[in-house]
């Protein structure tokens, strides 16, 4: 992860300390922004992907307080996070997905999504929606992506991408007997051994960095 994120804070924290607070003001972009986040929702539209935009959340500021971390968001298009504009820090979240014996939870997105298509990753992610809290944010998408409830949940780091996106990292373990059933986000999915260095060559460098740190 370090070679590819900038940690912004590094719990763990508990889910309850960690706080958000909306902004009612939303974002405004610069206009060659506004104009790639247009092109962007094109090129989704001539391969077939949906191309719905809206509003999510973007980092306004962020601040760790009282062995916490406090996050202030702001809405702003959606479709800015397709952009790779470091000004627009789009929130994402990302939560890694362990099973009882320690295994991890992979996926292969399918092709017709916007980002990292046909590439395998770890857990459930996506978009903090209007008036969401992050931590929220996580377990809804482990609910509509996994069908699952984790048994316990910590949230491990805030970290910022070079292309913009501002991420949220969770770290989900389900209970015993827990199963796994994917949406039709992933085409394909596998619980990779709970030692990294047994993983598959699909487990790109990216992803094992990233369980590195959770490990």
């Amino acid at each position: 992860m370090a070679a590819t994120h900038d940690m912004l804070a590094r719990g763990p924290w508990t889910p309850d300390r960690v706080t958000c607070a909306w902004r009612d003001d939303a974002f405004v972009p610069a206009a060659a922004d506004t104009a790639a986040a247009d092109a962007a929702l094109a090129a989704l539209r001539e391969r077939g992907s949906p191309s719905h935009d809206g509003l999510a959340a973007r980092l306004s500021s962020f601040e760790q307080r009282d062995g916490g971390l406090h996050l202030e968001l702001q809405p702003a298009r959606w479709s800015l996070r397709l952009t790779g504009s470091t000004d627009v820090r789009s929130v994402s979240v990302l939560c890694v997905v362990r099973d009882a014996d320690g295994r991890w939870l992979a996926g292969r997105r399918a092709a017709w999504l916007a980002s990292w298509t046909g590439r395998w990753t770890l857990g459930a992610g996506g978009a903090v929606e209007i008036g969401e809290c992050p931590v929220e944010a996580m377990t809804r998408e482990l609910e509509e992506e996994w069908s699952v409830v984790p048994e316990r949940l910590t949230v491990e780091a805030l970290a910022a991408t070079p292309n913009g996106l501002a991420f949220l990292v969770g770290l989900a373990w389900l209970p015993p007997g827990a199963e796994a059933v994917p949406d039709d986000e992933h085409d394909a999915h596998a619980w990779w051994p709970a030692a990294i260095e047994q993983w598959p060559a699909e487990a790109d460098e990216t992803v094992r960095r990233m369980a590195t740190l959770l490990a």
